[in-house]
């Protein structure tokens, strides 16, 4: 029972060590790198030049031109206003009052820090999708090449197997009276056998196959060659006939 259990300890020691860790999950975020960095250079390049024209607007407030200008080159960058937002700006303005203007700028710098902040965990998720990504593909090609071994090997253990059976077989008909007219073909056909795999895994495996093949034919065309011409120079079928003399009454 002990051997048993050591065995078994054993087995499921090496099933622990040869298993693979889990594939963390993808995170929901494109798997191009391309796609967001060019997004967020292009935000980024958008809002800079917004900010440049407002603050030359600011700098030239006694300039009303210029102060057209360079807001019109701002909103040129923008989306078009909602009619609702541009309504509140106008009643904003008509106010005038500094501490509803003081309140509105306080709500647009923590607007802005999160919109950063979302944006760079995108970013972040981006990474991470791609590092999953090629994770996964990385792992398909392992599991490929783990399904094409255990296919090579068990296709192995089966030609070895076979042979082993016909050597078996081979010497038991040795032993018990079959004699070599039995016992060889068996012994050499398992050997054949078990020779089989390290055959096609030979880089010489083409040339042997179109070798035997060739072999084989040979042998095909020269047995059929020596039956035609067994047939041919076999004698005349003896077609006499006894004495058919009808016997005296």
């Amino acid at each position: 029972m002990r051997p048993l259990l050591v065995i078994a300890a054993l087995a499921l020691t090496a099933g622990c060590v040869t298993s693979r860790p889990p594939l963390p999950e993808q995170p929901n975020a494109p798997t191009s790198v391309g796609i967001v960095d060019t997004v967020g250079k292009q935000w980024d390049q958008a809002d800079q030049k917004v900010a440049a024209s407002v603050s030359i607007a600011r700098e030239n407030a006694d300039r009303p031109d210029v102060v057209r200008s360079e807001t019109t080159v701002a909103l040129s960058f923008l989306p078009a206003a909602n009619e609702a937002e541009l309504a509140l700006a106008r009643a904003r303005a008509a106010k005038a009052d500094q501490k509803e203007y003081a309140a509105v700028e306080a709500f647009g710098k923590k607007l802005l820090a999160q919109i950063d902040s979302n944006w760079a965990k995108v970013e972040a998720d981006n990474r991470e999708a791609l590092r999953v990504s090629q994770l996964k593909d990385a792992r398909i090609v392992e599991l490929t090449a783990d399904i094409d071994r255990v296919k090579a090997e068990a296709s192995r253990n089966i030609w070895t197997l076979t042979g082993a059976g016909l050597a078996v077989i081979g010497a038991l008909a040795f032993a018990f009276g079959g004699g070599a007219r039995v016992g060889l073909p068996l012994l050499i056909s398992g050997a054949f056998c078990g020779a089989v795999p390290h055959i096609i895994d030979s880089p010489y495996f083409n040339w042997l196959a179109l070798g035997t093949a060739a072999c084989v034919a040979g042998l095909g065309l020269w047995w059929l060659a020596d039956k035609v011409r067994d047939k041919v120079n076999a004698p005349p079928a003896d077609h006499t006939h006894v004495d058919d003399q009808a016997p005296k009454v």
